[in-house]
């Protein structure tokens, strides 16, 4: 299905690893142009420069979005670069296990800043080019904003936040003609997620307690399904969806827990 994002210019924040990367290569293999904000450099410069070998322009803003400032000049750049952002994909997040019983105060609103404020930092200075472009955004949040995981209060009041802003910017954007919808993945393989199973005496193990309990197939959700539920939102081919929560878990989270 050609989704009619050609030429588009997409805003990928955290889009050079994990989730991120597969959402800018999709981006870059429908014709569209993405632009991708993210710390790491290395990894950053890497995939700017494979996606520009293949024909594809790629936009690489280096910057760590906790930063004041950082994405006022994410947005400033892109346009400089581009005269135009069609999409934002607000993706950039960790789950830092900042936790009620071990974190302070300042750590929970550190976390916040890490996971949650800078999707609407992005959001309110992209607005100006979205409403003329009459744009989509698309949100990406965890499970974890509804199941609760345990010792990680931070990322999961970031996550419920970004689900409730969902809700919250697609009425405030209607007349603007811009959709907002988020995508709810549950577990996937990134390189994040890898570093953490590593953590256990027996990653291996972990990883088929894990999957044992995703009802569909028994395996983790990969980063490309996450990617191409992400521009299905983010295309005109989704025109009448907007405030919508779209869960890519495998069915973790609403099937009756007897499956597994």
């Amino acid at each position: 299905m050609d989704l009619d994002l050609r030429d588009r210019v997409v805003l990928v924040t955290g889009g050079a690893k994990g989730i991120g990367e597969a959402i800018t290569r999709a981006v870059a293999a429908e014709g569209a142009v993405p632009a991708v904000v993210d710390r790491d450099e290395d990894a950053g410069v890497a995939l700017r420069d494979e996606l520009g070998r293949s024909g594809t322009r790629c936009v690489l803003v280096v910057a760590d979005l906790m930063e004041p400032g950082a994405c006022a000049r994410a947005v400033e750049e892109t346009l400089a670069a581009t005269g135009r952002i069609d999409a934002l994909v607000n993706n950039a997040g960790v789950n830092d296990r900042v936790s009620l019983k071990h974190g302070t105060a300042d750590e929970f609103v550190t976390s916040l800043r890490r996971s949650l404020v800078h999707y609407f930092e992005a959001a309110h200075h992209a607005l100006p080019a979205l409403t003329e472009a009459r744009g989509a955004i698309v949100n990406i949040a965890s499970k974890v904003a509804v199941t609760g995981q345990g010792g990680t209060s931070g990322y999961a009041a970031s996550k419920g936040g970004i689900l409730a802003l969902t809700r919250e910017w697609a009425v405030e954007l209607l007349a603007s003609g811009i959709r907002v919808n988020a995508v709810v993945p549950g577990d996937v393989m990134t390189p994040l997620y890898r570093q953490w199973l590593d953590t256990f005496p027996d990653p291996a193990g972990k990883l088929d307690e894990i999957v044992r309990n995703i009802p569909l197939a028994r395996r983790m959700t990969e980063p490309e399904e996450i990617a191409a539920t992400v521009l299905f939102l983010l295309s005109p081919r989704s025109g009448h969806m907007t405030g919508q929560h779209l869960y890519v878990d495998g069915g973790y989270v609403h099937l009756d827990r007897a499956l597994t």
